[in-house]
């Protein structure tokens, strides 16, 4: 059997096969939540996986997986045409497409994602909490310091360790 590719690199190729403008729109429609059956070529390079024997499976991957895949192929290749979509999806109902979104706009240090990436900061979940503090790091304004700071005592010894790199970060960026 030959090795499959890693995502990391099936998303770049898929973006060359595509042009970034269509590949863009087509992980924002999936944030967005696009059908997956509309999407079946795209998802096998997003995912990884076979999409007719696997993706299609929605007990196996509810909606909110086709939501982070989108957003996943955001993080491994941006166009700010995505701002928008990614700024939304910090807002997401489920845990793991705003997850992805912090990730993005951490990478790329997505625009207007401050306000999002602050709300998560208290998220019940700590590797939530923890994207969040390094999407602030680098996203983060004067107002979400002081949120920010009070992550320093946070209960998950990873959560303090990125909310202290963040202070940092953040008190040298904004000549605090």
């Amino acid at each position: 059997m030959p090795d499959r590719k890693a995502v990391a690199e099936l998303i770049p190729e898929l973006a060359v096969r595509l042009g970034v403008p269509r590949f863009v729109a087509v992980c924002t429609g999936l944030m967005a939540g696009a059908d997956r059956e509309d999407h079946l070529d795209e998802l096998r390079s997003l995912t990884g996986h076979d999409p007719v024997e696997i993706v299609l499976d929605r007990a196996a991957w509810p909606d909110y997986w086709v939501r982070t895949w989108g957003a996943r192929g955001l993080l491994h290749v941006w166009d700010d045409a995505a701002t928008d979509a990614v700024v939304r999806g910090l807002a997401d109902e489920h845990w793991r497409p705003a997850e992805m979104c912090l990730k993005v706009a951490a990478r790329h240090v997505v625009a207007g994602t401050g306000d999002g990436a602050a709300a998560l900061a208290d998220h019940d979940l700590p590797r939530v909490r923890a994207q969040a503090m390094r999407a602030l790091a680098v996203t983060g304004d004067t107002e979400h310091v002081a949120g920010v700071r009070d992550r320093l005592a946070d209960e998950d010894e990873a959560v303090r360790r990125q909310a202290s790199r963040a202070v940092s970060a953040m008190e040298q960026r904004l000549d605090l």
